[in-house]
């Protein structure tokens, strides 16, 4: 049984990547614990790049923003799933500050070996998630976490979809 953290980066509640995320812990949690961390919950300020978490104690940001309730469930988080709409073949720029912010010596705290994505974009372009599965990657390999998987989705969603989310759910490992 695994401990997974969805952050959901749509800060449109019940929209389609509300969608995809809510077939994914309905699978996922009949064999793991599952907590969806929504940033249409939460109040994170961008990362201003300055490092001063390196040298505080406790090593938290001087920013007083909802990001330490974050950081307190990432800590617990075997696999995290990251979901965001795709916006101008990015993130949510609410979801981006969340991962900036990741930037800080407490994610050392962090126990997570796997890391999955679930996109949503309208775009037809066959490049459309390309920017992101690059930035993916390159964060698999940084910190070196297993790949759990992509789901990568172009318009509106189908019932086949919602099923199938709810099936690699189920068999989440």
């Amino acid at each position: 049984m695994s401990n997974i953290i969805v952050l959901s980066g749509s800060p449109r509640k019940g929209g389609n990547t509300d969608l995809l995320v809510d077939a994914f812990v309905k699978g996922a949690e009949k064999n793991n614990n599952v907590e969806v961390v929504s940033v249409a919950d939460y109040k994170v300020n961008p990362c201003i790049g300055c490092n001063s978490c390196f040298d505080r104690e406790g090593h938290e940001c001087f920013q007083q923003d909802d990001m330490q309730i974050v950081y307190d469930k990432l800590k617990c988080a075997d696999v995290i799933v990251v979901a965001s709409p795709v916006y101008f073949y990015g993130v949510s720029a609410q979801l981006k500050a969340i991962i900036d912010r990741l930037h800080t010596p407490l994610r050392n705290d962090f126990k997570v070996k796997k890391l999955a994505l679930i996109l949503v974009g309208a775009a037809v372009l066959p490049e459309l998630f390309d920017s992101i599965k690059i930035q993916y990657q390159l964060v698999l390999n940084f910190f070196k976490l297993e790949d759990a998987g992509m789901v990568l989705r172009i318009k509106e969603m189908s019932g086949t979809l919602m099923g199938w989310m709810r099936l690699i759910g189920w068999d989440w490992r």
